[in-house]
């Protein structure tokens, strides 16, 4: 067995060494014993008080994340800072919702610490393969696309997967192992730990010149931090922002990918400004052949939601007018009315957004009665108001997107169309999906490896932070207090259930499911070649 340490990288745009920022974080981490408990209160208050899936935590995984806290707050001085922030970390990821994140203190905010390849399944077994390799980055030659993993820091690369699973966020089992393989190279720093180790020690059996697959060999590689940044379409105004539906460490983890491994858009997008050309971050689109047009949806976090969809209908215009896929696969969500209103392109049938509601709760009802918040959430404060008397745990739920706003333009794209999805399609990326079955728009293709569930990550939320539900309790007679510098939270507030012939059934944790598809080696090295002709052949049932 031969051993190869990758060499460190000169390319500012390959950021710095995780090795290096970690005296800094190490320093930034520190809270004195009041702050500690300012912490733990502050976030009791808001999953007692605005926790939109509480009750169906607490019941689903047997677990009291209030009760916990309550624990901790007990012994919070006799921990040392690593050992602080990674229990309040346990308890929060515990929930098994990437919405609901706990951030402590940190120097890297928006940065993803990063490995220089990417990792994925295929079959039922499953196989993890190298799919992507960084250029540029010194990796051994014939560690490439197609080389076969076997283990990761000495763990045989199937429990490696495994072990990180029960530490992830995602409600069902193949959900957290979606997302544990994709955080074994990649994993946003504002919105959890950094990794405990340096460096990785990869196994991994090379691709042979003339076929076949080698002897296992042994690699190094570092972590490295990069600073990806958001879009200049990204939403960035405040009164957007509470309209998100979003998982953000998948966001920054998707703009991380696109920096390593598709540098020349990354630098693309970063200087088109608000040009129309800046719309490729989120959508692009093909001709598969001259019957079929692809249409990739990366994500809806868009400021501009007419402009978005102004740019899918011009890009359906010019694709072949008779079969269409729509792949959503890894859309961490954004703008929720940018995912429902884009339905209507493809339909000319009625399309009903998901509606939302929130837990009735004394600081629920607070929070919808404040003037402050009329526009936001006075729309749901009678139910919450008459849920004192009847008892119910939730409020009416009621759209977000306004439904008029799902029928004001007409239809884009005039054939077939199917859609696809895997584990880490998310938030408003679940709520494309569930409206595209429910509303009857056209069938959907849900893409997985291993055993499980074929099934969309399963977030249902809209999702805050901290510092904006501090700002809506201002007008309220308990305003939520500061929190210590460089901490932070993200909460799912208002909880998604699906409408028309979905009407009811929560998105949370189970996702929407689809005809099942196992991802292929073929698919991985051969630009899913096979999930694509599988794609052709739904549609040709139709």
């Amino acid at each position: 067995m031969t051993t190869t340490t990758h060499a460190p990288v000169a390319d500012a745009l390959r950021g710095t060494l995780l090795a290096d920022a970690a005296p800094r974080l190490a320093a930034a981490s520190h809270l004195d014993g009041g702050e500690r408990l300012q912490v733990i209160d502050a976030l009791a208050t808001v999953l007692e008080g605005v926790y939109a899936h509480l009750p169906a935590k607490r019941a689903a995984y047997a677990t009291d994340p209030v009760q916990a806290l309550a624990l901790l707050r007990r012994r919070a001085g006799d921990l040392t800072d690593a050992e602080f922030h990674q229990t309040l970390t346990r308890v929060v990821a515990g929930l098994r919702d990437r919405h609901t994140r706990y951030a402590g203190p940190t120097p890297l905010h928006g940065r993803v610490a990063t490995l220089p390849f990417l990792v994925e399944a295929y079959g039922p077994g499953p196989t993890f393969v190298v799919s992507k390799v960084s250029e540029g980055d010194g990796v051994p030659a014939d560690f490439g696309p197609g080389a076969e993993v076997v283990s990761w820091n000495g763990v045989p690369i199937g429990r490696a997967v495994e072990l990180h699973a029960d530490v992830e966020t995602g409600g069902r089992p193949d959900a957290r192992r979606a997302r544990a393989l994709e955080s074994l190279t990649f994993r946003a720093l504002d919105y959890g730990p950094p990794p405990d180790e340096w460096w990785v020690v990869v196994g991994y059996r090379p691709v042979r010149r003339g076929g076949g697959l080698g002897t296992v060999r042994e690699a190094r590689f570092d972590w490295r931090v990069l600073a990806p940044g958001r879009a200049a379409t990204a939403v960035h105004d405040a009164r957007l922002a509470r309209k998100l539906a979003v998982d953000p460490a998948g966001e920054a983890v998707r703009r991380a990918k696109k920096m390593q491994f598709s540098t020349d858009l990354w630098r693309a997008d970063q200087a088109a400004g608000a040009r129309d050309d800046a719309l490729q971050d989120v959508v692009s689109a093909r001709a598969l052949d001259d019957r079929t047009g692809y249409l990739r949806l990366w994500s809806f976090d868009v400021q501009d939601d007419d402009a978005y969809l102004d740019r899918v209908a011009a890009l359906l215009a010019v694709l072949p007018q008779e079969r269409l896929v729509v792949d959503l696969r890894g859309n961490p969500g954004g703008l929720v009315w940018a995912a429902e209103r884009l339905l209507q392109l493809f339909t000319d049938g009625p399309v009903l957004p998901t509606r939302f509601s929130l837990v009735a709760t004394p600081l629920t009802r607070q929070l919808a009665d404040s003037p402050f918040n009329r526009l936001e959430l006075e729309a749901w404060s009678p139910s919450l108001q008459d849920a004192v008397t009847t008892g119910d745990v939730y409020s009416q739920p009621l759209p977000v997107t306004d439904p008029a706003w799902c029928r004001d333009r007409p239809r884009a794209y005039p054939g077939r169309a199917v859609a696809v999805v895997d584990a880490t399609t998310y938030s408003s990326g679940d709520l494309f999906a569930a409206g595209w079955l429910d509303n009857g728009v056209g069938r959907l293709v849900a893409v997985g490896a291993g055993t499980g569930a074929h099934a969309t990550g399963g977030g249902g939320a809209t999702v805050w932070t901290y510092a904006q539900l501090r700002d809506a309790s201002a007008g309220t007679d308990d305003p939520l207090p500061a929190l210590p510098a460089g901490c932070g939270l993200t909460v799912a507030v208002r909880r998604a259930v699906r409408s028309a012939a979905g009407d009811g059934i929560p998105l949370e944790d189970l996702g929407v499911a689809g005809r099942p598809y196992t991802m292929t080696k073929r698919d991985l090295l051969d630009g899913n070649a096979d999930l694509l002709s599988f794609c052709a052949q739904v549609l040709g049932d139709e």
